[in-house]
């Protein structure tokens, strides 16, 4: 089960470029323990990330991952404020409403650009901001990138090179704080040829999306995502 929760989650992340943090931590930590699920995630979106940048690394539009990373780090003091102040509820039912709200204004004006990147920095601090407060960077992520009606390998191309040394940091900071263990290692080797497949069969997937259809695909991703934010905020109050 353990496998297939993570297979389904890649291709998903593969397919899209991002999504899988809320299908994998939720579903694992039924299985195993919390503090074992989340390290798991992490080294598998390194491997994710791994594959695609190597793969792709064509796509990757490097000015905008050094933008959304430098102004990342300025969001994530913020975001641990907010983890420890405000009710996760709170947060969790005000996001679900921006990411819908976003989302359907989008779809419903599909004059919706951004033809350079100088706001990328706002992006970046609000991914900065949600991870650190809940690891959920990629949704701000994704916005910007269907924003900037980037073609679907770049988009994820491009969300997967910033993904990647921001799940290095985090996968540090379990190693730092005593989470990688022999147990996460187990799960992460016995899944990774399923990991491996599913990165690939995701990437292929997501290559025969239409380009004017892709931004669609990706704000019903983000609808998705809000939808289960909204059920996690109802459920924790």
């Amino acid at each position: 089960m353990i496998i297939a929760i993570l297979f389904f989650a890649t291709l998903i992340r593969s397919m899209l470029g991002f999504g899988e943090a809320l299908i994998a931590v939720p579903l694992l930590a039924l299985l195993i323990p919390i503090n074992e699920a989340a390290p798991v995630a992490v080294l598998v979106s390194i491997t994710i990330a791994l594959l695609i940048v190597a793969l792709d690394w064509r796509h990757v539009h490097l000015q905008s991952v050094g933008s959304l990373l430098i102004s990342t780090l300025f969001g994530i003091p913020i975001g641990l404020w907010m983890l420890t102040t405000i009710p996760e509820a709170i947060v969790k039912a005000i996001l679900s409403f921006v990411l819908a709200s976003f989302s359907i204004f989008a779809l419903t004006r599909k004059n919706a650009h951004l033809a350079d990147d100088r706001l990328a920095w706002v992006f970046g601090f609000f991914a900065g901001i949600l991870g650190g407060a809940y690891g959920m960077n990629g949704p701000p992520l994704a916005i910007f990138g269907a924003l900037r009606g980037w073609e679907p390998a770049k988009f994820r191309a491009t969300l997967q090179a910033y993904f990647l040394p921001a799940s290095i940091a985090g996968m540090a900071g379990y190693a730092l704080s005593g989470l990688w263990t022999a147990p996460v290692n187990a799960i992460y080797f016995q899944s990774l040829p399923a990991v491996i497949i599913a990165t690939l069969a995701g990437r292929a997937l997501g290559s025969r999306i239409p380009r004017e259809r892709f931004s669609t695909y990706v704000y019903g991703g983000l609808i998705v995502i809000a939808a289960v934010l909204l059920y996690q905020s109802l459920g924790q109050r």
